[in-house]
């Protein structure tokens, strides 16, 4: 059995907090959640400070190369409150591709993905700065599986509405259900692997990140004087 298990969670990350345990800036951190956290616990697929809902976290060091760095891509989808009315045209421009500007001063044509005008949550919680509800507005889901910087903020803004507020609902099957904001939760490990649609290759975890250490740490583990393995990532 190994004797230091991995750990998986997911939370709703709050409002004005950043997705990081750790930082030089005056901000509010992932710490400052009321849960007594293992150590090695680091986020997984950070949303911005302005963002809310879904964060994995996570003690497994190989999950973001699993999820955001394989050949596979996984679906994200993410509630989405934007100013004025959206129009057929600008539904379908959202849907099938546009242009947006990313990191370096170039341009990006988005995937095709899927986007739906939904009405306003009635469980949505509240949040310190609301916007007026008097005001026109549309509400969306956006499902996708690309992940450029502030890209459904960037998408949105190019077909002229200004994001209100943005809020991540569910990586593959993993949802953020009713958890209310700064609520954690622990998932088994077999339930994380599946829910996120993972290949596991058929091995268990904690066999397979033995394997892992032992290529890329090759020296004997009892011979604490033995020179460290070189760096590889």
């Amino acid at each position: 059995m190994n004797p230091n298990p991995n750990r998986y969670f997911i939370i709703n990350k709050p409002y004005k907090m950043v997705s990081q345990f750790v930082s030089p800036d005056k901000v509010n951190l992932l710490g400052d959640i009321d849960f007594d956290w293992p150590e090695g616990t680091h986020a997984i697929g950070r949303l911005d400070n302005n963002s809310e809902g879904l964060l994995i976290l996570t003690t497994n060091k190989r999950v973001t190369k699993l999820l955001f760095e394989s050949d596979t891509p996984h679906k994200r989808t993410y509630l989405v409150h934007v100013e004025k009315v959206v129009t057929p045209e600008r539904l379908h421009q959202l849907q099938t591709g546009i242009e947006i500007r990313v990191k370096g001063g170039g341009y990006y044509i988005t995937s095709p993905c899927e986007v739906e005008i939904v009405e306003k949550p009635n469980n949505l919680p509240k949040r310190a700065h609301e916007y007026r509800e008097d005001l026109p507005s549309t509400w969306l889901t956006i499902t996708l599986t690309e992940g450029k910087y502030h890209q459904i903020r960037k998408m949105v803004s190019s077909v002229y509405h200004h994001c209100k507020r943005l809020i991540r609902l569910s990586i593959e099957d993993l949802e953020l259900g009713d958890l209310p904001p700064g609520g954690v939760k622990e998932i088994e490990e077999e339930e994380f692997f599946r829910k996120l649609k993972i290949e596991n290759l058929g091995l268990p975890l904690s066999i397979f990140n033995f394997q892992f250490s032992i290529v890329n740490n090759p020296w004997p583990l009892s011979n604490p004087s033995a020179p460290s393995a070189p760096n590889r990532n």
